[in-house]
């Protein structure tokens, strides 16, 4: 199953005994980690914030979240979760295929209701917080859900399936708060989406621009100005951006030496890799890993 290819730091992800397709995983900002590149994927994700504060941006409206608050990312949307202030934040990644909840035959309750979701036909409301209507309702659900996972007993898929089903009623029947207008235009963000699945997808190898822009069908100019414009950095810079955030994913989840995971990201120099991974981290790879508790095998 091709789920988050963004997150390389995996070992905190709870897996489901079997192999049912809902996963959820904790992370601590900035604990595991400072910021979440900008990414989108085709699975829904409900980012449930436990304790403290941060920012997460979704096609490229940022909200200011708090504890208790539920960011919902619908399949296809551009989002970015990260530090806000000097503050730490706690919270739970759900991620689920949303044709889990479709029948083999002919269903109604797909083709009227969640098909137009997976479409981008249906708006839902992206920013719940505890004023929101029904949101205790919508928190019961993930909590039930959440609940059931720490023992798995027998039958618990129709509780998850069940549950899921249940919060899709909520967020239909609350209309009125459903429909946020689209902050970009369609083929604008169809554009990003493109862009940063190549990156996604070429990181760890050498990519130029050229090929970055030949591949999504614009002129190099073309290229830097759209992207500079849209993500709010030059392309090389958000390239060595996010490979080092896959760098310093690896740095905690693997034990393979420095060098190696700096070949894996994209660095073909070792001095070049250390110096700008101390630059966006204050401290050395070795450091870095050194300061998590994970013996270097290097």
């Amino acid at each position: 199953m091709n789920i988050i290819q963004y997150e390389n730091y995996q070992e905190k992800r709870e897996q489901d005994p079997s192999g049912f397709p809902y996963l959820t995983y904790p992370c601590t900002i900035p604990l595991d980690f400072n910021k979440v590149p900008l990414h989108w994927h085709d699975e829904m994700e409900f980012i449930y914030i436990k304790k403290g504060s941060g920012l997460v941006s979704v096609d490229f409206v940022p909200y200011e979240v708090h504890g208790g608050d539920i960011i919902v990312v619908c399949p296809g949307m551009l989002h970015t979760i990260e530090k806000w202030k000097q503050e730490f934040m706690e919270y739970e990644n759900i991620i689920f295929d949303l044709a889990l909840m479709r029948s083999r035959q002919p269903d109604i309750c797909w083709e009227s209701y969640l098909s137009t979701i997976s479409r981008r036909q249906k708006n839902l409301p992206v920013h719940v917080t505890k004023d929101f209507p029904c949101y205790s309702k919508i928190a019961s659900c993930l909590d039930q859900i959440d609940q059931v996972r720490e023992t798995f007993p027998e039958g618990y898929e129709l509780l998850i399936k069940g549950k899921l089903f249940e919060l899709f009623f909520i967020f239909w029947s609350n209309e009125a708060a459903s429909s946020p207008p689209p902050p970009r235009p369609p083929k604008e963000l169809e554009r990003t989406r493109q862009i940063l699945k190549y990156v996604e997808q070429h990181y760890s190898r050498p990519l130029s621009i050229e090929e970055v822009s030949n591949a999504c069908g614009m002129s190099q100019s073309h290229f830097m100005r759209f992207f500079k414009n849209t993500i709010g950095m030059p392309f090389t810079a958000y390239l060595n951006d996010y490979r080092l955030t896959m760098a310093s994913r690896l740095l905690l989840s693997s034990e393979d030496s420095v060098l190696t995971i700096a070949g894996d990201t994209g660095f073909n120099n070792l001095s070049y890799f250390n110096r700008i991974f101390k630059e966006k981290f204050g401290i050395t790879p070795r450091e870095f890993r050194r300061h998590m508790d994970i013996p270097p095998s290097d």
